[in-house]
């Protein structure tokens, strides 16, 4: 598939995910076109992306895929031979305040795109609909155990609930018209461009500033986290050599309670910041825990691992150092994400 000319449609190409793979598959392919499409909501920013708006095999669109008439004639237009689909209303906070805006973008964006494809692929041949989703599908686990790729579904939040609508349309779809697909299920993704409502960067950037760090409950909640960039990889990979019909668990063997990574966050950042190491910890705040919140995620990537040959590149504590530089070393653009400066730009710019 990699030795020939295609166009590929990411969705969420200017997202935090979305942007790594972007550049990703830019840069790796130069014989495909790679065309990112993204409705530029708050987490959607083209600063990610820089680097590559000007290569020739890079095209940006601006678009909601809930927009069916513009999502038919836009597959019309550019005959695209694959969709990788990243496109998702993400964060659980705002699922629980909202679950409607979940609903409408991540179930019925993505069967907006499965009618396109369908419709515009009038044969399936060398076609692939690529289905990028979450591992909050299978609920919570216990103290042991692993998500495996046949782990019932289990949603307990309307993020997760949401996910896993649009997680069975695309089966359904394979099943009933034979239409290609994939689909892949990560864990906590981690790394550079995220947005600051996350852990990570919100930690990151309230260290720096000397803010409070709140923490929900008891702080023992556990996540299995995976630097972005080796999920790029792996969605490459999956892309380019996944089985038409199967599911890939995508994670890093990296399980931490929050508690144990925040101290770690805490004393790397106080280095990174030439302050004395576990200071930063006296800002750590428990708040109310919030609804719904799962005990413990853990990933067991073994198919993946096994089938297409993938294996994290970078270990924890490096990846998180790495970040914290990051974050540290880009006010400007951590200054821009939140204060919404980039926007009137690109909104300007990029009219619908």
């Amino acid at each position: 598939m990699d030795h020939k000319q295609r166009k590929i449609l990411i969705t969420g190409g200017a997202g935090f995910i979305g942007s790594h793979l972007v550049r990703l598959m830019v840069n790796k392919y130069p014989h495909y076109h790679i065309y990112n499409l993204d409705k530029l909501t708050y987490a959607g920013n083209l600063e990610n992306l820089t680097d590559v708006e000007s290569l020739p095999n890079y095209t940006f669109i601006k678009g909601d895929i809930t927009d069916t008439a513009f999502i038919t004639e836009l597959f019309a237009s550019h005959q695209f031979d694959g969709v990788i689909h990243l496109a998702a209303e993400s964060h659980v906070d705002r699922s629980i305040a909202n679950p409607t805006a979940f609903v409408e973008t991540n179930v019925l964006g993505t069967v907006v795109l499965l009618n396109a494809a369908k419709n515009c692929w009038k044969s399936f041949d060398d076609k692939l609909f690529y289905h990028v989703s979450t591992d909050e599908v299978y609920g919570s686990l216990g103290e042991t155990g692993f998500f495996v790729e046949d782990t019932p579904y289990d949603p307990r939040s309307p993020y997760s609930a949401a996910k896993a609508s649009s997680d069975h349309f695309v089966r359904a779809y394979h099943h009933t018209y034979g239409f290609p697909m994939v689909i892949s299920n990560c864990s906590n993704n981690y790394g550079a461009y995220q947005f600051p409502e996350k852990l990570i960067p919100l930690f990151i950037n309230n260290i720096k500033n000397e803010k409070p760090l709140p923490v929900y409950g008891d702080g023992k909640y556990t996540r299995d986290w995976l630097w972005v960039v080796d999920h790029a990889r792996a969605i490459d990979m999956v892309y380019h050599n996944g089985k038409h019909g199967e599911t890939y668990n995508v994670g890093g063997k990296n399980e931490w309670k929050n508690m144990d990574l925040i101290h770690l966050l805490c004393d790397v950042a106080d280095e990174e910041l030439g302050r004395e190491v576990g200071s930063s910890r006296s800002l750590i705040t428990f708040v109310k825990d919030r609804p719904g919140h799962d005990r413990r995620y853990a990933i067991d990537a073994t198919k993946l691992e096994t089938e297409i040959g993938w294996k994290a590149s970078i270990t924890f504590k490096e990846g998180l150092r790495d970040t914290i530089k990051w974050y540290l070393s880009n006010e400007e653009w951590l200054t821009n994400v939140t204060s919404g400066a980039y926007k009137e730009y690109y909104q300007n710019q990029y009219q619908s």
